[in-house]
């Protein structure tokens, strides 16, 4: 993983309102950065092609500084891993946002958050966030140095494995094992099939109230 910061003063005013809130973050295209134009149901380039768009969970605005912090996870191959590899101070990219983050349940009696490395940003958030009650932690990341200290009192566990089936199933196995207990709200994402999977497991097999949990994929495995 790699921490990105972007800053200027074109972010004066933004705000992060809720914890675990996304931007877009638009990519130049051949060492240029053009602004799409909205076509009615799509942003589109001048050329007709669709701009380079990526989802991300910012991992901490600084407004005094005017510096938003992205950690991106890099892959072999992929935009942005290798956007995120070759920036360098002065280039540019352009944001737009926040999304919609998680609203905190004030009923809450404890809270499960789950998720791969993608989701680690959202999940450190939340932590900041998230009133004194229990809370359980499930991470799932390839290798033991993206292992990251969470500072906060929480009972954590990683799951580590350089084999992506096997790391999903462990998350997924993770979240089947946990106790649900009256008032618990859980907050999961990640790669798109293991959560859904999760989504099945909570709503269909264990009968849990769809407002209690919010579970989100963030990404898609090709292969």
């Amino acid at each position: 993983m790699k921490r990105v910061i972007l800053g200027g003063s074109d972010l004066e005013g933004f705000r992060l309102e809720e914890p675990a809130a996304s931007v877009r973050l638009l990519l130049p295209s051949d060492d240029a950065l053009e602004i799409p134009v909205w076509q009615g149901n799509e942003f589109l380039l001048r050329d007709g092609s669709r701009p380079t768009i990526r989802t991300f969970t910012p991992r901490r605005l600084d407004a005094r500084a005017l510096e938003l912090h992205l950690d991106v996870v890099l892959h072999t191959s992929g935009i942005a891993s290798t956007w995120a590899k070759t920036a360098r101070r002065g280039d540019k990219a352009t944001v737009s946002g926040p999304g919609r983050g998680y609203t905190i349940d004030p009923e809450a009696t404890a809270f499960i958050l789950a998720g791969d490395e993608t989701a680690i940003p959202a999940i450190c958030q939340l932590l900041e966030h998230l009133p004194p009650v229990p809370i359980t932690v499930h991470l799932a990341v390839r290798h033991d140095d993206a292992k990251i200290d969470l500072h906060r009192d929480v009972d954590v566990t990683w799951h580590v494995s350089s084999d992506e089936p096997t790391l999903y199933e462990a998350l997924v196995t993770g979240i089947r094992t946990v106790e649900l207990v009256p008032g618990v709200r859980i907050w999961a994402a990640g790669e798109a099939a293991a959560m859904q999977r999760i989504r099945k497991h909570l709503f269909d097999e264990r009968g849990m109230a769809r407002s209690h949990a919010n579970v989100r994929g963030y990404w898609k495995r090709t292969t």
